[in-house]
């Protein structure tokens, strides 16, 4: 009856095996690896798993890879499902221009942030922040409608574009400083600062949006780096698109049962 649950983003696959398909379900085993190392996965890593039932998975890294992962899965009989970015889904409304071509991380990021509202009994204006290669900032309503986002480069990518663009700048291992007086800390800080300013610049926008204080929940192999610099408060959630997955499965798999 388990469960596994896929996050493929832009760099890394990420993996979680729950006994069950539902929120609050017993997580069994997880792991990662990098795009380059898929093959690895059906010898590797879930080489001892027990034969989930369902696989439910969320991709952005294109169809090749989607194709990779479905080949490793042949060591069982399960036919993997994907998402895809919807008119709604799960209790949440996709307000994109077009909804198919929203990010599918996106939208299941707003989905289990939805969930977890949902499950502390109230729901709220919320502000769903992914920090990874890229950074998304997404506004969610107090009904569970995605009004809409920003897209931004992560740290990564803008330090790199700097220095390729920029004679005598280099990739720093800078800190962040609230008054940058080096070059690698001015690089460090300045990434920093200015996810941390978007993020504070959509909340603004929502809560003049909504009249209430959004809250703001962040995910994100890096989102723990942002946390001292953010100035408004935030909520971090280390697995929000698993939440995400497990709570669409439940309503694919289970809630008609």
């Amino acid at each position: 009856m388990s469960f596994l649950a896929l996050d493929i983003g832009n760099t890394r696959l990420k993996w979680a095996l729950y006994d069950s398909p539902a929120v609050g379900a017993t997580l069994l085993a997880e792991g990662a690896q990098f795009l380059e190392n898929i093959e690895s996965l059906s010898e590797g890593d879930w080489a001892e798993l027990p034969a989930p039932r369902w696989v439910l998975g969320s991709v952005v890294a294109g169809d090749g890879v989607k194709r990779r992962v479905e080949e490793q899965l042949e060591i069982w009989d399960v036919q993997p499902q994907w998402v895809v970015s919807k008119d709604q889904e799960a209790g949440v409304l996709n307000g994109y221009d077009h909804p198919a071509r929203l990010g599918v991380d996106r939208w299941v990021a707003m989905i289990g942030a939805h969930q977890r509202m949902l499950s502390e009994g109230a729901l709220e204006p919320c502000v769903v922040v992914m920090v990874g290669t890229a950074v998304t900032v997404d506004a969610m309503d107090g009904v569970g409608k995605f009004l809409g986002g920003l897209i931004l480069p992560g740290h990564g990518i803008m330090l790199r574009a700097l220095e390729s663009g920029t004679a005598g700048l280099h990739v720093p291992t800078g800190h962040v400083v609230p008054f940058p007086t080096n070059t690698s800390d001015a690089l460090t800080s300045g990434g920093t600062f200015a996810i941390a300013g978007a993020v504070a610049h959509m909340h603004a926008q929502l809560q003049a949006h909504s009249g209430v204080t959004p809250r703001c929940i962040m995910t994100g192999g890096a989102g723990w780096k942002m946390l001292p610099s953010m100035t408004i408060p935030v909520e971090l959630v280390d697995h929000l698109i698993f939440d995400g997955l497990l709570y669409i499965a439940y309503k694919r798999f289970c809630a008609n049962v």
